[in-house]
């Protein structure tokens, strides 16, 4: 059900502070539209069991049957930030304010784009009419030839980029890498990504420092094909209660080469006296359990995650197993549109910016 109407929207147009106008970017089968599905069933316009295999803005007919996008397609979506999460939206012009009153209310147009190479100029045209980019990296593949070059396109047009980190299924499951081997290859993405907007970008610009880190909220993980998706926030979220911290605090040691001792229960910045990595411990750690427990059919394992994780499964869910089980509850979870919206709206630039 399609949870916003016109009037809502015609409404939204009045508060600029309040729209995102932002493309998504790859390199050519990064899984651009397969995540943007996600984000168009959040807005009610496709069923969330059918994100990821829609491919809703692929609207022609030779896009459907060769698989890629062809055509920039745009899109309007409506998105309430909860109350809670108003903080994090950081700038005066980020965020509406009436009155003393803050609106939570968001209008996000969202051209997808195509990564092959031969339709550039539909990525330059994307580009040119938004103030964002959403930028979609495989995390099996890496940084490729096409993800720099649209990467250097968003750059010079002045646009500030957010990173996806994509297809984290096909890690676990085909490749089974390890946490720590997992938690390498996404800092050689962030770092490689990284390397690209200095080399590219200016720190004095009009956009300010556009360096991404997952520690500040503005990377995401997950799988576009699956539905689910996370920034280290949420996990912050989950702790935070637990350790007694803030979560923008928590979210710096959940990243990089931050290690927790349980027995001493003290953050350190070496790896000694059987301390662990932060992210493979309280990030990794509970999606490879998930992973285990689901795919190796453990039934009392798996009832145990969903006691703990405080996921409600339907009846006819409790009957699946194996990947469609996993699916559901990844996507109950963790759920991709909820993710990849609150990144959007928190750290892409509105158009007063």
């Amino acid at each position: 059900m399609v949870n916003f109407t016109v009037d809502e929207i015609r409404g939204l147009m009045d508060h600029k502070k309040n729209i995102r106008n932002m493309s998504v970017i790859a390199h050519v089968d990064h899984g651009k539209s397969t995540l943007t599905d996600s984000l168009v069933s959040k807005a009610g316009i496709i069923a969330g069991a059918k994100a990821g295999e829609t491919r809703f803005t692929d609207t022609r007919k030779d896009e459907q049957e060769r698989c890629i996008t062809i055509k920039s397609t745009a899109i309007s979506l409506f998105f309430e930030l909860p109350e809670s999460d108003l903080d994090f939206v950081k700038g005066v012009t980020q965020l509406e304010v009436n009155d003393g009153k803050r609106y939570n209310g968001f209008l996000i147009n969202l051209i997808d784009s195509p990564g092959h190479v031969d339709f550039s100029s539909e990525v330059t045209a994307a580009l040119r009419v938004t103030d964002g980019a959403l930028v979609v990296v495989d995390c099996v593949s890496g940084v490729c030839v096409q993800t720099e070059t649209v990467l250097r396109q968003a750059i010079a047009e002045r646009i500030k980029p957010v990173l996806f980190m994509n297809k984290m299924d096909r890690a676990l499951l085909e490749l089974q890498l390890g946490q720590e081997e997992l938690f390498q290859t996404f800092r050689r993405i962030v770092e490689n990504i990284n390397v690209i907007i200095a080399t590219y970008g200016d720190d004095d610009g009009p956009m300010g420092p556009i360096m991404v880190d997952p520690a500040l909220g503005n990377v995401g993980f997950g799988s576009g094909l699956h539905g689910w998706a996370f920034t280290l926030k949420q996990f912050a979220e989950m702790y935070a209660s637990k350790f007694g911290v803030q979560v923008d605090k928590l979210m710096k040691n959940l990243w990089g080469d931050r290690f927790f001792n349980v027995k001493t229960r003290k953050w350190s910045t070496s790896q000694e006296d059987g301390a662990v990595r932060g992210f493979t411990q309280f990030v990794l750690d509970p999606i490879f359990k998930v992973f285990d427990a689901v795919m190796n059919v453990k039934k009392d394992d798996t009832v145990k995650l969903l006691e703990k994780l405080n996921i409600k499964l339907a009846a006819d869910e409790r009957e699946l197993e194996g990947k469609p089980l996993m699916k559901v509850m990844m996507r109950k979870w963790l759920p991709a549109g909820d993710t990849m919206l609150q990144m959007i709206v928190m750290h892409l630039p509105s158009p007063v910016t």
